[in-house]
């Protein structure tokens, strides 16, 4: 079976087992070192306002942050996010253990928050599910990151899979939480950052993969499925994105109207952004399904640069004025939550 390479300074395949340490003289400090578990040292969490140090190596687990571990940090031991990996297999289609039926796309993701507060930093969360291993599954969405929890925020995190690689969610189908990602690297193929939460994504890096197929597009790197009444959802700022693939094989997004909420606006806000050649600058967005066109939807760019920016054809390509500009910012998406400060 092929595998992504994940590197790790220093340490090979963890088998998540023991149970992680608690830091010298700090009774709200964990350490996950190699043989130690992640998700055993969420567990230990007794409150809020915990930080959980990961260590370098490779952690192969799937990590559940549920929603009474609010505040919650979970970060890498190092700056560098590619030393410390957590990464799983489910996809969508891969059949439960116990017969129960398949994981479905959320229950797919290697890392799943629901807690408010949640900050995760300088860390690698992956999904290594591949199509080519396995022909017979036909739900291929495998996602690395599943959040649901108002005010979390990603810094410096890398997130890695094919399809649906960042679900960022809501609490319920009538909330505007907020989701905040900072100097992330992205990547994927199809619809691999989508959801229904405010999400800002600053300047971050999202790079489309090369894919073996005779057919394009290859994929979409934006999918929103933002609620009817929330005025804002998905903005990219300062941001770039670059490929694998050829020139213009990609489309920067299409809306997702779920069957489950049909009354669904999708929005998506692209600014300030460098769009690198593999993202189709005369027709840059398509539909997933026909009865909702994404000419309907609340797509717009504003002075983003780059050969996959350029305008060739106007009414593809909706831009915002520079009062409309002013209205979708990083500030007014997250309102007085100031991630960081």
């Amino acid at each position: 079976m092929r595998r992504r390479a994940f590197i790790a300074a220093g340490a090979g395949l963890i088998l998540a087992r023991a149970t992680p340490a608690f830091a010298a003289g700090s009774r709200r400090v964990l350490h996950v070192r190699p043989g130690d578990s992640v998700q055993a040292a969420v567990d230990a969490v007794d409150g809020p306002g915990w930080t959980i140090v990961v260590h370098p190596g490779t952690y192969r687990e799937v990590v559940n942050v549920p929603v009474g571990k609010a505040e919650l940090t979970l970060r890498g031991a190092s700056c560098d996010p590619r030393d410390a990996v957590i990464v799983y297999d489910n996809a969508n289609g891969t059949q439960k253990p116990d017969g129960s039926g398949t994981y479905g796309t959320a229950g797919s993701a290697t890392f799943t928050s629901a807690a408010p507060g949640l900050t995760v930093r300088d860390l690698t969360l992956a999904n290594d599910w591949l199509r080519a291993d396995h022909p017979d599954i036909t739900g291929t969405q495998a996602v690395a990151a599943y959040t649901y929890g108002d005010r979390t925020h990603f810094e410096n995190v890398r997130l890695l899979a094919h399809q649906d690689t960042l679900f960022v969610e809501t609490s319920a189908l009538a909330a505007f939480d907020r989701q905040y990602f900072h100097r992330c690297y992205i990547e994927g193929d199809v619809d691999f950052v989508f959801g229904r939460a405010t999400a800002v994504f600053e300047e971050c890096h999202f790079h489309t993969l090369r894919r073996d197929v005779d057919f394009t597009p290859k994929g979409m790197v934006f999918a929103p499925s933002t609620a009817r009444a929330n005025p804002r959802g998905i903005l990219a700022v300062r941001s770039r994105i670059t490929s694998g693939a050829e020139d213009a094989a990609y489309k920067l997004a299409r809306p997702w109207v779920p069957t489950y909420e049909t009354s669904a606006w999708p929005s998506l806000v692209v600014r300030d952004t460098r769009i690198g050649p593999g993202i189709d600058p005369v027709a840059p967005y398509t539909n997933m399904r026909e009865q909702y066109p994404w000419q309907t939807m609340r797509f717009r760019e504003y002075r983003n640069s780059g050969p996959g920016a350029v305008i060739s054809v106007p009414e593809n390509r909706p831009q915002l004025t520079p009062k409309e500009a002013e209205a979708h910012t990083k500030r007014t998406y997250l309102g007085d939550w100031r991630p960081g400060a």
